[in-house]
Parts: structure tokens; C-alpha cells; sequence
């Protein structure tokens, strides 16, 4: 199975078939930055015509059976996700409600200092909030998974041991590797693995050594090396892949509401837009490029399914429906 963690693409039936073409079973996609219950719920709307007017080719994932279904039937299983808690706002009762509307994943912050959670962009971390120890509990119980994608560091490994089930950051790299400040320390990536968690590499510029110009044997090298030290059942891919957005949606991603200022994060404030992709990793159609140079850096046949798909579908399996019980209506 190939599986990705996360993607926030400009959606349309040339995405929905390159999908396919790169035989995709699965993809987690954003329907949330900053936006709040209401809107959010617009998302999902428009996702329900995508639904509907492409069934030959996506379906709305809820389940792993559901990535199972869209392998033997040729489609994609799309599941839901949010990089930011603002769609359950100040409201906890909303977060079995979003898990009935099919999301799987919620970041407790991103970039900034959440209800829940400190982002990595702040100077100070105090850690996960008592709102956010609350929703975690609640997160657990009704199977949303925990994402940490956009957190700083202490926040993250308090959510990894405040949660009693494996949380995931589907999309960053190892800092040691290149040090950005959405990359991750070994502290970081050992809370999260030693829990059983789940970290996705991310192939968007900002988080590649040499950036745009990172090879693709460099990035298998970072995946090779952080099998060695942490285990490969703990990794796969979350290509935090923007394709076809235009450049002014950065501009909503980094600011939001929450200022009157530009802040373009790890971008340069002279080309404010979406980075130049690696020549390797261009759009959803080179997704072969990355079996090629796994199997390059001596992965087996196994070993390569495990980390484009197979670990995730596990994770799936085990995190995404709810703890003890039925959850409510």
C-alpha cells in the first residue's frame, strides 16, 4: 500500500488522478489551518461533491478497512485532518463531533501558542495546557489521532506521555539532519517512537537539507539513518505537499486572522511563495522516485512497503476508531 501523511494540495480530478497513476491508497489531506467550526464544515461540504462527482476515483477514508476497499478498487481513501485546534474552538464536546464528521487528526498547535498547545515559532514553551491534557484524554477516546506536526518541543514530548495512545507528527524532518525550526530533535522523535508513534518525512523544501536542491539520495540517507537509531515500524511518508496551490495561500497558512503583519515563517521574506519542489519530487506523479531510492540506499522489498505505506495503514488500524465502546451521536 502507499500511503501519505499529509498533503495540502489545490484539490481537483488532475490531483485525484495523478493519485492514481502513482497508485496512492491513501492520503491524510488538510481541510483546516485557521478556520473555525463553521468553516471547516464549508470544507467538508466541498469535499462531499469531490466525493461524489469522482467516486471512481476517491473515497472519504474513516477506517483502515476503508485504505483496504480503495486499494482493491482502484481509488484513494482521503482522510480528514486539521494543522490547528481552531475547529473545536473552546469547545471540547466538539472533538467526538469531528470524529463522526470523519477527521483523524488534529495538531494541537500550529506555529503559535494554541488553547491546547505552545507552536514552534514561540520563544517560550509552557507545554500542554490543561484544556489541552483534557482534549487529549477525549482525543483518545474517541480515536483522533494527536498530531504534533506544528508544536514546539516540550509540548510534544507532554503529549506523547499524556496520551495514552501513539500520537503522530505526519509531516517534519530530523533536525540533526538540517535544523529547521519545524524539524525535530532526538528528543523529540524518542518520546514520540518509544510511545509507539508514527513520524512522516516531509518532502516540502524548508525541511530538506540544501532545500530545493536536497538529492534524493540525501533524503533516503536521512530516512536510513533514522531506521538505524529508532526502528522502522515508527516512519513513513508525509509529504506535506502544496501542489498547485498559488502563492497567496502561504499567506493564509502562516497569518490567518491572528495578525496585521506578514510572517512567512521559514520561507524568505523576498519570495514569500511556495519553494521550488526537488527535482525528484515534483507533484503525486513521482512517488515511484522515492521506492527507487529507498531500494537505492539497500531497503528490501518489505522494508520499502513498510515506510511508503504499510506503517501507516497499521497505524490507522489501531488509532482511528474508539477507545473502549461506541463513541456518541
Amino acid at each position: 500500500m502507499r500511503i501519505d501523511g499529509l498533503q495540502y494540495c489545490a484539490w481537483s480530478e488532475t490531483i485525484f488522478r495523478q493519485w492514481r497513476a502513482s497508485g496512492l491508497d491513501a492520503v491524510h489531506v488538510t481541510i483546516a489551518y485557521h478556520e473555525n467550526f463553521r468553516e471547516t464544515v464549508l470544507n467538508v461540504e466541498q469535499w462531499n461533491r469531490w466525493f461524489e462527482r469522482h467516486d471512481d476515483l476517491i473515497l472519504h477514508g474513516q477506517t483502515a478497512a476503508d485504505v483496504a476497499l480503495a486499494h482493491e478498487t482502484q481509488r484513494t481513501a482521503v482522510f480528514f485532518g486539521f494543522q490547528n485546534p481552531s475547529p473545536i474552538e473552546d469547545d471540547i464536546g466538539l472533538v467526538e463531533v469531528w470524529h463522526k464528521l470523519g477527521a483523524r487528526f488534529m495538531q494541537l498547535s500550529y506555529n503559535n501558542q494554541s488553547l491546547l498547545a505552545t507552536g514552534c515559532y514561540e520563544s517560550d514553551d509552557a507545554g500542554i495546557t490543561r484544556m489541552g491534557k483534557a482534549v487529549i484524554k477525549e482525543m483518545n477516546r474517541v480515536g483522533l489521532v494527536v498530531d504534533m506536526s506544528h508544536s514546539a518541543d516540550r509540548s510534544t514530548i507532554e503529549a506523547a506521555e499524556i496520551s495514552a495512545r501513539p500520537i503522530a507528527i505526519t509531516h517534519a524532518n530530523v533536525y540533526a539532519w538540517h535544523p529547521a525550526l519545524r524539524n525535530k530533535q532526538d528528543s523529540v522523535i524518542r518520546a514520540v517512537t518509544d510511545n509507539g508513534g508514527m513520524l512522516g518525512f516531509s518532502l516540502y523544501p524548508h525541511h530538506l537539507k540544501n532545500k530545493s536542491d536536497c538529492t534524493l539520495d540525501d533524503f533516503c540517507t536521512m530516512i536510513a539513518d533514522a531506521v538505524a537509531k529508532y526502528g522502522i515500524a515508527h516512519f513513513g511518508i508525509g509529504s506535506d505537499l502544496c501542489q498547485d496551490q498559488p502563492d497567496r495561500i502561504v499567506e493564509w497558512m502562516r497569518v490567518g486572522r491572528w495578525t496585521k503583519d506578514i510572517d512567512y515563517g521559514e520561507g524568505s521574506a523576498d519570495a514569500p511563495g511556495f519553494p521550488t519542489m526537488p527535482e525528484w519530487f515534483r507533484d503525486n506523479r513521482d512517488w515511484p522516485n522515492l521506492a527507487q531510492g529507498l531500494v537505492a540506499k539497500g531497503f528490501t522489498a518489505s522494508e520499502v512497503n513498510a515506510l511508503l505505506g504499510g506503517n501507516w495503514y497499521r497505524f490507522f488500524a489501531e488509532n482511528f476508531t474508539p477507545q473502549s465502546g461506541e463513541a456518541g451521536i
